[in-house]
C-alpha cells in the first residue's frame, strides 16, 4: 500500500509540474545573425522551423525571435546587440556570423585587399556576445558560417585574388579561416557548437544535394538540416528543459 501511495503521489507531482510548465510563459530564443539567418522572400528560415520542432517536443512553449539582418558583420551587429538580443531577455541565443566579416571586396575601386572585419576582431566580437549573454544566465550556441559556392554572378564580382575562381573551394579560402576560428572559440569557451560548414561539406560528399539557393544563402533543405542539428544540440546539452519524455542525446 505504501509503495502504491508513493507511486500515486509521484504521478500527481509529475502531472502538476507538467501543467505548471505548460502554463508558463514561452521561453524566448533569439537567432542572431546575418542574411543567412534572416527571413528571405518565401523561404522559411531555420529559426521558424526550429520553433515548430521545439514546440512539438517541449512541455515549455518556445518563441523564436529572428534577429538576423542582411549584410551584417559582427561589428555592425554589435551596435544592435543590446536592443535586439539582450533586451528581449532570452533563455537561449544562437549566433551565426562570418560571411560578411570575411569578405574581401575585390570589386571595389581600388580593390580591397583585406577582409571587412579582421578575424581577430571577429573573434573579439563573438566573445563579447557570448560573455554578455552568459552574464544574464542565458545559454548560447555558436554556429559556423555556411560555405560559399561559385555562381556566374559571384565569379564576376569576386573572381580575383585572394579568391580562386578556378577552384571549387576558391570562394572559401578566407571564409574557412573564420569557420575554423569559431570552432576554436567554441572549444575555448566551452560553448555548444553547430558546425554548419561541416554539414554542407558532408552532404555534398554523400548525396551531393544542393543546400544553397544562390551560392551564398541556404535553401529550404539547408535550413531544415540546420534546424534539426540545433534540436539535437539542445537535447544533447539540455539547454532547454523539460522535454516530453525525450532523453538527452549521447
Amino acid at each position: 500500500m505504501r509503495l502504491l501511495l508513493s507511486f500515486i503521489f509521484a504521478e500527481l507531482s509529475f502531472a502538476t509540474a507538467a501543467v505548471a510548465v505548460e502554463n508558463a510563459e514561452p521561453l524566448r530564443i533569439v537567432a542572431f545573425g546575418d542574411s543567412t539567418t534572416a527571413p528571405r522572400a518565401n523561404l522559411v528560415p531555420y529559426a521558424t522551423l526550429l520553433e515548430e520542432k521545439l514546440n512539438s517536443q517541449s512541455l515549455t512553449p518556445c518563441r523564436l525571435i529572428n534577429a538576423g539582418a542582411g549584410g551584417n558583420t559582427t561589428a555592425v551587429a554589435r551596435r544592435r546587440f543590446a536592443a535586439d538580443v539582450l533586451a528581449v531577455k532570452p533563455a537561449l541565443v544562437i549566433i551565426q556570423f562570418g560571411i560578411n566579416d570575411s569578405m574581401v571586396d575585390v570589386w571595389k575601386e581600388p580593390p580591397a585587399t583585406a577582409s571587412r572585419v579582421p578575424v581577430e576582431t571577429y573573434l573579439d566580437n563573438l566573445r563579447y556576445f557570448v560573455d554578455a549573454v552568459r552574464a544574464t544566465g542565458a545559454k548560447v550556441i555558436l554556429m559556423t558560417p555556411n560555405p560559399l559556392r561559385w555562381t556566374p554572378g559571384m565569379q564576376t564580382k569576386y573572381g580575383q585574388s585572394p579568391y580562386d575562381p578556378n577552384s571549387p573551394e576558391g570562394f572559401n579560402l578566407i571564409l574557412s579561416q573564420y569557420a575554423a576560428a569559431v570552432r576554436g572559440l567554441a572549444k575555448d569557451m566551452e560553448v555548444p557548437l553547430v558546425d554548419v560548414a561541416r554539414l554542407h561539406l558532408e552532404v555534398e560528399l554523400t548525396s551531393k544535394e544542393p543546400l544553397l539557393s544562390d551560392g551564398m544563402h541556404p535553401n529550404r533543405r539547408g535550413h531544415e538540416l540546420v534546424a534539426q542539428l540545433l534540436v539535437d544540440e539542445i537535447l544533447r546539452e539540455r539547454l532547454l528543459t523539460p522535454f516530453k519524455n525525450i532523453p538527452a542525446q549521447k
